[in-house]
């Protein structure tokens, strides 16, 4: 697959720029983790009683001519207690019903899996890949909960996905530096984003009037479907997201608007204005699923790394453009890459950095 060009959108003021790895260390995570390599960070916005029984009164009798009053004791029944109520669950187990799944393709790092996923809220039909970490299926995590990570292709990635592929080697990275304790090991979930090929029909990862709602598809039916078949982490502490290009709009675009559901995400140089051509006619909805606004709009309490190659001018001013915009509670840390290029090899240097970010600032593996 030849790597995604990039889309160029309206140029923005500019930020300072620095490297990844105070990023790894300044920011802290429900799980800690190790940090990455050295370097500064740029921010946009903020960092973040029993009762006893009562006694009862006795009566007297009379017998001939005299007569006693015999007081019956009091008595008294032992103070109840109450065992504290066990501590919520940390795992959701699969709530079913599984799904049927064929093998994609292997890798050192175990099978790749493949479904075709008909959303009952959305009614969109399209596939996703699915990878488990080494460790899911070792019966000494049988009753562990893993967090999941969703990756987002480039380009329009209808039919395909190239985070499946050995292009950008996630599954391999993340199993060897779990191994190292260094990154968790992720359940991660690599979906098709549009329907059609043609840029013309480009769905953005959103519910555009009048068309398939790609946007519910991604943000409720596929959680749904990872919920139902997989030992998930309880609550949004352990669900991520990363994507590069067109996949760095989705994951920015999807954690600001459902903060309920993930935690945090990383954009890899990506853009963040929707100009798909299906928006005309519906300014009010583009605006509403516009990454470029909503970062400024302070609702969404999520963590965010967004990257931007040191190789490309136009790429960096646009990428801290939008970091410098952050609103409280958001937070978002800036990363540039060395000399990187929009491409797909200079994405895949950056795997091993924003994993173990993402273990930074997501909640691993648990068990009750």
């Amino acid at each position: 697959m030849q790597p995604q060009s990039f889309r160029f959108r309206a140029v923005l003021t500019g930020a300072t720029a620095f490297t990844l790895a105070a990023a790894l260390a300044a920011c802290g995570g429900p799980d800690g983790g190790s940090a990455g390599a050295s370097g500064d960070v740029a921010k946009g916005g903020a960092a973040s009683s029993p009762t006893a029984g009562v006694p009862e009164a006795g009566s007297g009798s009379s017998s001939g001519s005299s007569s006693a009053a015999a007081a019956a004791a009091p008595t008294s029944t032992a103070p109840t207690t109450t065992a504290p109520p066990a501590p919520p669950s940390k795992v959701l187990m699969p709530t079913g019903p599984q799904a049927a799944f064929s093998k994609a393709r292997d890798t050192a790092a175990g099978q790749i899996m493949m479904t075709t996923l008909t959303g009952p809220k959305s009614g969109v039909s399209g596939k996703v890949w699915v990878w488990l970490p080494p460790e899911y299926n070792d019966p000494k995590y049988a009753k562990t909960g893993f967090p999941v990570l969703t990756l987002y292709a480039g380009g329009q990635s209808a039919g395909y996905n190239t985070w499946t592929d050995n292009q950008l080697p996630i599954q391999e990275i993340d199993a060897d530096l779990a191994k190292q304790g260094k990154a968790h090991p992720f359940i991660m979930i690599m979906p098709v984003q549009n329907l059609d090929s043609n840029e013309a029909k480009a769905l953005e990862c959103a519910d555009i009037p009048g068309q398939p709602k790609m946007g519910t598809w991604m943000a409720e039916d596929i959680p749904d479907f990872v919920r139902a078949n997989f030992r998930t982490v309880k609550g949004r502490d352990g669900w991520g997201l990363m994507g590069a290009s067109t996949g760095a709009f989705c994951s920015a675009k999807l954690a600001l608007q459902h903060p309920d559901t993930f935690k945090a995400a990383v954009p890899i140089d990506g853009y963040f204005t929707p100009d798909s051509p299906l928006w005309k006619g519906h300014e009010t909805e583009r605006q509403a699923n516009s990454p470029d606004l909503l970062v400024t709009q302070g609702k969404a309490d999520v963590r965010m790394l967004a990257t931007a190659g040191g190789g490309n001018a136009y790429e960096t001013k646009l990428v801290k453009a939008w970091v410098a915009k952050a609103a409280p509670p958001l937070t978002v840390e800036y990363y540039e890459q060395p000399g990187g290029k929009h491409l797909t090899s200079d994405f895949k240097k950056m795997i091993p950095d924003t994993l173990q970010w993402l273990s930074k600032n997501l909640t691993g593996p648990r068990s009750d």
